[in-house]
């Protein structure tokens, strides 16, 4: 991922907060200018004392004490001015990040995900809206302070003696070119720490999704083994990047103590022939255990923020990712009319894979109803995918009422599609959002409308809290047949032009299944309908019945003309059973 895509992210979640940020780098120059100013103040203080008595103290000293005091209050007021912007900050940008990580994630293609625990996805997401906000706050409350502070300590011991000054700069080279060097290794180890800890996450995620197979199979162990190597792999990254920072604290710890005792040597030797005064050596001191306070808070600062930084980075990498199937910036609405479907000399492989399809042409036309049967690996759900643009066909055109499908926005054309999946997967939500999902608009007497004709109205009244019940994870508290009864209300309720069904009623009870295919097909009228079906005697009312073999189409006609064909379709149909297709042309 390139630099300036991060770069570009961060502006534009950035930029709406960029007066507050304003504020808090007001509150780094200030709380930078205190840590100077008021050892200076004490050492003016401390220079006078030696010459005061009984009588002309308060007069010399109370200027100087009030304004040590105001100093220390305008410090309290500045840095509880700090915390009033980060909390004005804080959950308004993380909220900010979060809204536009998810956009962008929703408009990368099914491709993207297929190789990404969804748990591991959030996780990343969570990272970033908690890394940008936390990697702004030291960047600018503890490294952009501490820079300035040591730029004002090194002006302010300059005025002692430039031998104090050079000695002082002189060490901050030494400091910071050391520490960047080992930062450089430290980063990638952090990057590579935080890989391995998402994948860690990734596999538990995996393993708490499927318990229920790790209970069946007695497979407890065996997964406790299987996650204990990606542990030991997190571990050991963690202890190669934690030991990696170990030599580089070291490394600052003694650069200080170095410098501390030249810095005395210095200090005694000025005392001696009378350029160093009491109040010099309390400038110095104070100053000097300052910056090895913030110096110790630097070391875990920086750890802080490279673990911070390998977080953002991970999560930004997927957000970020270039697009695969994205709509161009002259796309226009698609504008169904008819419904008319052509595949026009279409050629699809997927990646590091053979050709599936090889110059298919084939023209739906509006209002047909088309069924789509064929062994597994044919081609069918391939064929419905490419018209759904999940993935962009690798040649030739797919037109919907003489639309290419890649010059239309893909939120238009994918509701102007209304799909029923062999497996619906619903939100944790409500019962009455998942079916209303098809038409967030409608009312819900609509909703009960939709739901009567899928003849689910029946069982979600007999729930506890009726429409409002929540369905759990991908619907996990609705058996099969109830989530395909919810999927099919929702595209009831879409109501689009074109129709999609992939065995829609594979997982309800005959009787059930007999109801519904009456609301089917009273939704199919005067609809472009694709039907994928493993049972052929749901396709006996179809127009036309596509047959799918290796990614071609081999046989194109009704069910009677088929069967009298004798060819691949005949060949299923006797082959039938149960009234199921057989998976290869053996069984």
């Amino acid at each position: 991922m390139k630099k300036n895509t991060i770069l570009s992210f961060l502006l534009e979640v950035l930029t709406p907060f960029k007066l507050l940020m304003m504020g808090q780098f007001a509150v780094a120059i200030l709380w930078a200018m205190d840590l100077s100013l008021r050892p200076y103040v004490l050492k003016m203080i401390i220079d006078k004392l030696p010459n005061l008595t009984s009588e002309n103290i308060v007069g010399e000293l109370s200027g100087l004490i009030f304004f040590y005091v105001l100093l220390s209050l305008i410090v309290v007021i500045t840095f509880r001015f700090s915390d009033f912007i980060w909390l004005r900050l804080n959950p308004p940008l993380k909220r900010e990040i979060g809204d536009l990580l998810m956009k962008k994630m929703m408009e990368h293609s099914l491709t993207a995900f297929q190789s990404q625990f969804s748990g591991n996805l959030a996780n990343k997401i969570k990272d970033v809206m908690s890394g940008i906000p936390d990697a702004l706050k030291l960047i600018i409350q503890n490294f952009l302070s501490l820079f300035l502070s040591l730029s004002i300590a090194a002006f302010v011991i300059w005025t002692i003696s430039y031998k104090f000054s050079a000695l002082f700069i002189g060490w901050l080279i030494i400091f910071i070119i050391g520490s960047w060097l080992f930062l450089r290794r430290a980063k990638e180890l952090s990057n590579d720490a935080a890989e391995v800890r998402s994948v860690v996450v990734g596999q538990m995620v995996d393993i708490l999704s499927n318990i229920i197979s790790v209970h069946l199979f007695s497979a407890k162990k065996i997964e406790s083994k299987k996650l204990k190597v990606h542990l030991d792999k997190y571990v050991a990254a963690d202890q190669k990047r934690d030991w990696w920072f170990f030599g580089m604290f070291t490394f600052q710890g003694l650069s200080f103590v170095f410098y501390q005792a030249i810095g005395f040597i210095f200090l005694i030797a000025g005392f001696k022939d009378g350029s160093v005064t009491a109040g010099d050596f309390v400038l110095l001191l104070s100053i000097n255990i300052t910056i090895i306070g913030m110096l110790w808070t630097l070391g875990s600062d920086i750890l802080t923020f490279s673990e911070i930084v390998g977080n953002i980075t991970q999560g930004l990498r997927v957000a970020l990712s270039p697009k695969d199937i994205k709509d161009k910036p002259s796309a226009k609405a698609l504008k169904v009319s008819k419904g008319c479907i052509v595949f026009d000399q279409v050629k699809f492989h997927y990646i590091n894979t053979e050709y599936l399809f090889q110059n298919n042409s084939i023209t739906i036309e509006p209002g047909q109803k088309v069924g789509l049967v064929g062994y597994s690996g044919g081609g069918k759900t391939t064929f419905v995918n490419l018209i759904l643009r999940l993935y962009d066909v690798t040649d030739g055109h797919i037109l919907i009422d003489n639309q290419d499908i890649r010059d239309v926005t893909q939120d238009s054309l994918h509701s102007n599609i209304a799909m029923i999946p062999q497996d619906p997967s619903l939100f944790h939500r409500s019962l009455l959002e998942n079916i209303q999902y098809g038409a967030v608009d409608s009312s819900y007497k609509d909703v009960i409308s939709a739901a009567k004709r899928a003849f689910a109205h029946d069982f979600i009244t007999q729930l506890p809290e009726g429409y409002n019940t929540l369905v759990g994870e991908r619907g996990v508290k609705l058996s099969g047949g109830q989530r395909q009864r919810i999927a099919i209300a929702r595209a009831i309720l879409k109501n689009a032009p074109i129709l999609i069904l992939d065995e829609a009623t594979s997982q309800l009870d005959s009787i059930t299944e007999s109801q519904i295919q009456e609301s089917l097909w009273e939704l199919m009228q005067d609809k472009t309908t694709i039907v994928i079906a493993h049972r052929l005697s749901t396709l006996l009312d179809m127009d036309r019945i596509l047959v799918f073999d290796k990614g071609k189409i081999v046989e194109d006609g009704t069910h009677k003309k088929l069967l009298s064909n004798n060819g691949l379709y005949k060949t299923l149909w006797d082959a039938q059973i149960g009234g199921f297709l057989p998976n290869n042309i053996n069984e």
